[in-house]
């Protein structure tokens, strides 16, 4: 387990005091993007470390929050996160907060299009069709961009953070569906916690369309504290961050397990976010083995695409790739969504007969009809015991349980070293 030190509050702003005071922002209109609540980020030290930093100098200084395709946060929950209620904002004369509007007509603008010779090129093949590059037009009404945001190995990207907070954070969805497609034809286990990515190149190109200068400040944070912080351009600030987060992020089991119990994070509050505590602990588990998503407090699929995972359900990959005429209505993100949270396995498709790699069951406030009928397992969660299952894997080392489930990644070390 990596043992990298965590910075004092006071070291984190004066970081970032030093890491901004080179731009020029006089007077400019400054739009900052964030995360939403659904990553640990202590946004409430950072935006007062950028405000004392910039805030007095800019004429505007919007925060976005990057919502990507999730559902909007409310007035309560914005409070929550920034640390600032409506009424402590309102003493910074120049500060607002707003969600990614993705759902609210006129939000968004075509910015450009990559041409699909180059998206062919960069996505491998997989993709081979013109890319347009749609965002929220906010980054059209600001002087300069800084993304504010943590790094963390990430089930679509490899590690999240830099570009990625605008696309997808403030894109239109047929761009995240672009992105997002290229991932889940790719894998999860090919793509998570590794730096360079087609899906991180396609990204990277897509922000070469956003006229406005961007800056970001990119984080690594875990429950400990802030490990470190990296400050300038996305692209270098992010790689850097990267490195640490490999460090901290990604911890290495010595021979593979039969069974997993994620217990997710509470910061998650649906199977769409909740996800990644099979994402993240899939790649060191057996073959027919077992990954049980723990979250008694999630009642809901999808806030914001519940109905089309419904009427799609959870498959593997190819289910989808082999018969895409059948899907053709549906979202791409929703079907990669589906895949990622199915995991790796393989269909047949004269047969229609399907084999996943692994089991996935869901212990959470979703029924167990319900499961069924989007092809997932059912556990009832009142049987689920932590205590006992980490008693059980005092004495069988093919049993993990982990706790706040979906920020680590675990690797098995030998596929590591190879």
């Amino acid at each position: 387990m990596d043992h990298t030190p965590v910075l004092s509050e006071q070291q984190v702003l004066e970081h970032i005091e030093a890491g901004l005071a080179g731009l020029d922002l006089r007077n400019k209109r400054l739009l900052v993007l964030v995360p939403d609540s659904t990553r640990t980020f202590p946004l409430p030290l950072m935006l007062s470390a950028i405000y004392r930093a910039i805030g007095r100098r800019v004429r505007v200084f919007n925060v976005m929050i990057a919502l990507g395709t999730h559902q909007p946060m409310s007035e309560q929950a914005v409070e929550r996160m920034t640390g600032l209620s409506a009424a402590q904002r309102s003493q910074w004369p120049n500060f607002e907060v707003m969600n990614h509007a993705w759902y609210t007509p006129g939000t968004l603008v075509q910015i450009g299009v990559v041409p699909a010779a180059e998206v062919r090129a960069i996505t491998q093949g997989i993709l081979t069709e013109d890319a347009p590059v749609i965002i929220n037009r906010a980054v059209l009404e600001h002087d300069h961009i800084l993304i504010c945001g943590p790094v963390f190995p990430h089930e679509s990207v490899g590690f999240s953070g830099g570009n990625k907070y605008l696309f997808p954070g403030i894109a239109g969805m047929e761009t995240i569906s672009t992105f997002h497609w290229l991932s889940a034809m790719l894998t999860t286990m090919n793509v998570i916690g590794k730096q360079d990515t087609p899906v991180r190149a396609l990204i990277d190109r897509f922000a070469q369309e956003v006229p406005t200068p961007v800056s970001c400040i990119a984080a690594v944070v875990s429950g400990a504290g802030v490990h470190g912080v990296f400050i300038g351009d996305a692209r270098t600030a992010q790689r850097q961050a990267a490195q640490l987060s490999a460090r901290v992020h990604i911890a290495y089991l010595d021979k593979p397990v039969h069974t997993v119990i994620a217990a997710v994070a509470d910061l998650y509050d649906d199977l769409w976010t909740a996800g990644k505590g099979m994402y993240k602990t899939e790649p060191v588990v057996q073959d027919a083995g077992r990954v049980v998503i723990y979250a008694p407090h999630i009642q809901e699929i999808s806030y914001t695409h519940g109905k089309w995972l419904d009427q799609i359900g959870y498959h593997v990959r190819d289910y989808f790739a082999l018969q895409m005429e059948r899907f053709a209505e549906v979202p791409k993100v929703v079907m990669a969504h589906s895949t990622n949270v199915k995991g790796a396995g393989s269909f047949d498709l004269a047969s229609q007969t399907e084999t996943p790699r692994i089991r996935v069951d869901l212990a959470s406030g979703i029924p167990a009809e319900r499961c069924r009928r989007v092809n997932l397992g059912y556990v009832d969660p009142a049987s689920v015991s932590l205590e006992a299952w980490e008693r059980r894997a005092m004495s069988d080392d093919g049993i993990l349980v982990v706790h706040h489930a979906g920020e680590k990644l675990y690797r098995l070390r030998e596929a590591a070293s190879a």
